[in-house]
């Protein structure tokens, strides 16, 4: 390091001090003038003012000296506190470099040593290698023998047994076992799996095609009956995935995977067969079947919304809160909607699923495809029934909701509650059966409609195959019903509801629960 501008920086201090230093000796110097005359010759009060001037003078001059030996004091120390910083830089320098020197080495140690590791490890690869190749050969050995012991035993699995060779996990399938075991109790399988066995059996051969797997060399394709039965039998107790696991003997991801290939499968080839609009037939049948015991002409459907409780989601978190179930159970609430419309056997011809839980029954009808459809004339000079909490339109045919209401108007709203119960029952139905909905669960909120989906589905299934549910199973369903602003939307949908509640009380149709 050089230390010359060091020493320039210190020059200077020097060369001041040393001004101060001669400044004051030069005083000292001129301050002792030739001696004064004799204070006999002089007059006494002078002699008084001299005495005190040569007082004043000493007291300066010994001052003075003091200020010029301080300052040459500190001067020293200066200059000795410069040297030792030299010497500190020298070795502060000699330091660095010998640490320099001790780094260098060690990198080169550490460089050696890590070439050497590199060495080793490539003998071990062209081990492993020569290991890898043996062992391949012994396995088509063996793959070839296997597959030689027979048809009988290729069928039971014994082959593909011999032929794994990943670790897998031993876990035990002996409740599945005993599930799909032909001598199982039916009852205990209708508790299980919310449908006799029949029905399990129509559904997996419906759905073999589509979530059928093929054996691989590493291990045995779950069988479909097992794949249907995890997805089912998660949907209708809504256990976690970890129990369900356990139950089947499989891995939780596994398992995850399972329910959401089914739940798609069955929106692909079962939803356009089991939920569908009714044709011209079978709307039909609903209009004279609606009609017998309300008395209300062309209705051919039920409509009613439902709430479905979620994870408070990752984005858009205030469009799903859900401020009524907050404020009834205490407890913050998310929820996405899912409206249906059903037949008068309580099977699902219509469903909207997804919406967010802030959104109110007439916002979650005017997004759905069948508000759109309506909009076209499909809907004509027929009525789908809903509560207060939807509009009354030209299709859609809603109860009184203004205060003092007539005896007709008292009538007309006992009649179409029977209707309406109709959708209501349904649902209280698809949530006693499929438990999955009363709680919050572990799918994500982008797959949740398929889910919901599947169970809708399958509820329509159990209907139409007379699957009565088990006790036990009921579910009270509490859904708030809110009247939106504009509750009436057509002035000929009005007068044709007056006309209908006139014909049912002047008819004798309207009963006698009000009077």
């Amino acid at each position: 390091m050089n230390s010359c501008p060091a020493a320039d920086t210190i020059q200077p201090v020097l060369d001041d001090f040393s001004f101060y230093i001669s400044f004051f000796q030069d005083s000292s110097a001129t301050a002792s003038p030739s001696p004064p005359p004799s204070s006999s010759d002089m007059p006494k009060g002078r002699r008084r003012r001299d005495t005190g001037a040569a007082t004043a003078g000493n007291e300066r001059r010994r001052k003075r000296r003091k200020i010029a030996n301080l300052l040459t004091s500190i001067a020293s120390i200066d200059v000795q506190h410069e040297s030792q910083r030299r010497e500190s830089d020298d070795d502060w320098e000699l330091s660095l470099e010998e640490n320099h020197h001790q780094k260098a080495e060690a990198v080169l140690d550490h460089y050696c040593r890590l070439e050497e590791s590199l060495t080793a490890l490539e003998n071990d690869a062209g081990t492993l290698r020569s290991k890898r190749i043996r062992l391949t050969a012994s396995a088509s050995a063996a793959s070839a023998s296997a597959e030689g012991e027979g048809e009988a035993d290729a069928a039971r699995g014994i082959g593909g047994h011999q032929q794994r060779r990943l670790w897998v996990k031993d876990r035990s399938q002996a409740w599945w076992d005993r599930c799909n075991h032909p001598d199982f109790p039916e009852a205990e399988f209708r508790l299980a799996f919310r449908m006799g066995r029949a029905t399990f059996d129509m559904i997996c051969e419906k759905l073999g095609s589509a979530v059928a797997k093929e054996d691989t060399t590493l291990r045995a394709a779950i069988p479909v009956r097992q794949r249907v039965a995890v997805c089912i039998w998660r949907l209708a107790t809504g256990e976690p995935l970890r129990l369900v696991s356990k139950r089947f003997g499989l891995g939780i991801s596994t398992c995850h995977k399972l329910v959401l290939e089914v739940c798609n499968a069955i929106k692909t080839l079962l939803m356009p067969r089991f939920l569908q609009w009714p044709d011209d037939d079978d709307a039909t049948q609903a209009k004279s079947r609606f009609e017998a015991p309300s008395g209300i002409p062309n209705v051919i459907g039920s409509m009613y919304t439902t709430h479905i409780p979620i994870i408070a989601p990752k984005v858009s978190v205030a469009s799903y809160f859900n401020r009524r179930h907050t404020e009834r159970n205490q407890k913050t609430s998310y929820s996405i909607t899912v409206q249906g419309v059903v037949d008068p056997d309580g099977v699902f011809t219509d469903v909207c699923i997804g919406w967010p839980g802030s959104m109110h029954d007439d916002q979650v009808l005017e997004e759905s495809a069948l508000y759109r459809r309506a909009a076209t004339g499909i809907l004509k000079n027929t009525w789908i029934v809903g509560s207060s909490g939807y509009p009354l339109m030209d299709w859609m045919l809603v109860p009184y909701t203004h205060q003092n209401l007539t005896w007709t108007q008292h009538a007309f709203n006992e009649k179409i509650g029977e209707v309406q119960r109709i959708a209501r029952e349904a649902f209280t139905r698809l949530k006693g059966r499929w438990t999955c909905l009363q709680k919050r669960t572990e799918v994500k909120l982008l797959d949740l409609p398929v889910v919901i989906g599947a169970c809708c589905v399958l509820h329509n299934i159990c209907e139409r195959r007379k699957e009565e549910m088990e006790s036990g199973l009921e579910y009270e369903l509490v859904d708030d019903e809110m009247v939106p602003e504009n509750s009436i939307r057509s002035v000929s949908a009005s007068q044709a509801r007056d006309n209908i509640a006139h014909n049912l009380l002047h008819h004798g149709l309207a009963g006698t629960a009000f009077f």
